[in-house]
């Protein structure tokens, strides 16, 4: 088992994906090391690298493990060891959202590609600086312009807010769950 983790691809791969500062993906791997060693490495000899890595890193000697988050793979600290990585690095811990922007990403999230006016008619209020704080965070995008009359820019979430979240991809969020409009009804009475 020792041989397996001197192999120079898995030190390679193990470096690139150490010191990427996002998600990278398998293809971005396989590309860069093809090009280093000047050979054509196939996606399956990548993959099967990876795993091996994964495997490395679950056992209780480690720290940190090998996740795979926005269709990319890089290293998170096992979640036993997040309080002391968050006492050490307060400041530079993720921020939490506010309120009004996680709302807006929703709407986002869920409507996408959506327009500013489709946004605030959703919410009820205006959603300048809550856009403004998202596209500054990098977890939406500009995805295009509308067709509609002004033409209204259009928003999408990022490759960031599936990192920030830790999915792979839209698929995975969580299901919209249908209100009943009887249950809504304002000035019924209640028996």
């Amino acid at each position: 088992m020792a041989e397996a983790f001197s192999d120079p691809l898995l030190l390679h791969t193990e470096a690139v994906i150490f010191c990427a500062t996002e998600p990278v993906s398998l293809e971005e791997i396989r590309l860069g090391l093809s090009e280093n060693f000047q050979s054509e490495i196939l996606v399956e000899t990548i993959a099967t690298v990876i795993d091996t890595i994964r495997i490395r890193y679950e056992g209780p000697g480690f720290a940190f493990s090998l996740a795979e988050t926005a269709g990319g793979y890089h290293f998170l600290s096992k979640p036993a060891y997040q309080s002391s990585v968050a006492q050490v690095w307060k400041q530079k811990v993720k921020k939490r959202l506010s309120p009004s922007a996680l709302e807006t990403l929703s709407i986002i999230a869920y409507k996408q590609p959506v327009s500013k006016p489709d946004i605030e008619k959703i919410r009820g209020v205006n959603c300048d600086y809550a856009v403004q704080k998202l596209l500054e965070k990098e977890l939406i995008v500009i995805t295009g312009k509308s067709s509609l009359p002004g033409r209204p820019v259009l928003y999408g979430t990022s490759r960031k807010f599936l990192d920030y979240f830790g999915i792979n991809s839209m698929d995975e969020l969580p299901e919209l769950k249908e209100i009943a409009s009887s249950e809504n009804s304002i000035g019924e009475a209640s028996e």
